[in-house]
């Protein structure tokens, strides 16, 4: 029978269902999961393989930690590291929009592989729960503005407060669009607090992101976990 610390965690599987299924050359028992098939080791010595490495990255991420402190805390490479956050953001779905709400858009400025390479962050926050409920990744351009603003029209957006950027007032309503004073309050504090936690966001550091893909996998990890 496998012990209290093995189960599967490919298909969080029962312990139960758990048999063994030999041993690997250095003499650790492996198991296998009777419902996937999957194997594991019941006592890893690589860090990467413990089955709670994946919640320790989430935290870490949430709390701001960078790629090499995160790496260095869990005794695993930068490389796998960065696997493994592609990986856990796949697994994050954008979550459900209730309809007829108000929603703040802004955007925010930041960097990819050097300092002169702009990139554009423009999410949209729920004015009522403070949710980020849609975000998108690119140039400052129309395309990049409407993946988001597409994402509200369907939640039949009650009203979308911006700033006096031009762009909006060709992509939103009349009816829905407003730009009054302390419209985006929320959305302007939430843009302090991501620059304060996330450090590849701020203005002034050495800390940028070298890829979109993890850029955008860290966003997903941060926002919707």
């Amino acid at each position: 029978m496998a012990s209290n610390k093995t189960w599967c965690c490919k298909c969080v599987g029962e312990i139960r269902n758990m048999i063994k299924y030999g041993k690997t050359k250095s003499g650790n028992q492996r198991y296998i999961c009777k419902l996937c098939k999957k194997t594991r080791v019941e006592n890893y010595a690589y860090q990467a393989y413990k089955y709670d490495i994946n919640r320790s990255i989430i935290q870490f991420t949430k709390e701001g930690l960078g790629i090499r402190s995160t790496a260095r805390i869990l005794k695993i490479s930068t490389t796998t590291l960065l696997k493994r956050i592609i990986a856990i953001a796949k697994n994050i779905h954008q979550p459900l929009i209730s309809t007829g709400k108000t929603y703040e858009v802004d955007e925010m400025c930041t960097y990819i592989g050097n300092k002169r390479n702009f990139i554009w962050l423009v999410y949209a926050l729920e004015k009522d729960s403070k949710k980020i409920v849609s975000f998108n990744v690119g140039k400052r351009t129309n395309k990049t503005l409407n993946r988001v603003l597409t994402t509200l029209k369907l939640a039949e957006a009650k009203k979308i407060f911006t700033d006096r950027l031009k762009n909006y007032s060709y992509l939103i309503d009349k009816k829905l669009h407003s730009v009054k004073r302390f419209g985006t309050n929320h959305i302007e504090r939430k843009n302090l607090t991501l620059r304060t936690h996330l450090k590849r966001l701020n203005r002034r550091t050495i800390c940028f992101s070298k890829s979109l893909v993890v850029l955008v996998s860290i966003l997903k990890i941060y926002f919707w976990i």
